[in-house]
């Protein structure tokens, strides 16, 4: 991916959580998966219009087939720019890795519009939680010791912290003393962003903004103990980028999407 040009702000759009399936009719606690990333994906055009790169952070597929990933790629086809997608624990990690590389999406580090981009896999084949693999820690560390005067965006599917969500707790990335050991002696990580929570997430810890984003379909409801779904509208993250390491970013949501949400549901 080329270098954008660095006198105005480099346009990020995040997705995650799109749960996508081979059936059409395909539907996640009663929402059909592909009509909320459409609803989306109009919104993001509405609203903000093209962004210069895509990161797709995970649960691209509920039943991680073929057809899905292939489907998301269509779906991508709405914007004019390029994207990298990573796996989260529903996804199928080297199936999905094979069509992103089709779509040239499979990129782990990109530099782009003075920024770099460390895209991390954290899933565990037939796990719920995370978990970073010693290769996976040894490439963050290189990639952020051969570029040290560039801002880091680091991107991944679990939540490397504590969230006020009971329930997530024995499901986020495991080893994640070992992700902020690496970390903290980088001073050019500006932002550490995740997806997994379905729901939105805006903290600080030592200069590193940490966010997490709504999913485009359901929405798990924050601080609940029990698995619990909220009414809230499906959304995106957006962000603007500026080559000096100051950025901007926002969470908007799709809130004209009808859906009618199984609220009763005791998992996904």
């Amino acid at each position: 991916m080329t270098e954008n040009d660095n006198q105005r702000a480099l346009r990020v759009l995040q997705l995650t959580d799109p749960h996508l399936m081979a059936d059409p009719a395909g539907e996640l606690l009663g929402v059909n998966t592909r009509d909320s990333l459409d609803a989306v994906i109009a919104q993001v055009l509405r609203d903000h219009g093209q962004p210069d790169l895509i990161l797709a952070t995970g649960d691209i597929a509920q039943d991680a087939t073929e057809e899905a990933y292939r489907l998301f790629g269509e779906k991508l086809k709405a914007f004019q720019c390029g994207s990298a997608w990573m796996a989260g624990n529903h996804d199928d990690s080297p199936l999905l890795a094979r069509i992103a590389a089709e779509r040239q999406a499979g990129e782990r580090h990109i530099v782009q519009g003075g920024w770099q981009f460390v895209l991390l896999d954290t899933s565990v084949p037939g796990k719920v939680f995370g978990e970073l693999a010693d290769s996976e820690l040894a490439f963050l560390e290189k990639t952020l010791s051969d570029n040290p005067g560039t801002p880091a965006l680091i991107a991944l599917h679990h939540h490397p912290i504590e969230i006020d969500t009971e329930w997530m707790a024995p499901i986020g990335l495991r080893n994640r003393d070992a992700f902020w050991q690496v970390v903290d002696r980088f001073p050019q990580v500006k932002i550490v962003l995740w997806g997994h929570i379905h729901q939105e997430l805006d903290q600080d810890r030592k200069g590193v903004r940490l966010l997490a984003t709504p999913s485009t379909c359901i929405q798990f409801t924050a601080g609940s103990v029990e698995f619990s779904v909220e009414d809230k509208a499906p959304g995106y993250r957006w962000f603007e980028l500026q080559s000096s390491g100051e950025f901007s970013t926002e969470v908007s949501r799709a809130t004209d999407f009808v859906f009618d949400l199984d609220s009763n549901s005791t998992g996904y």
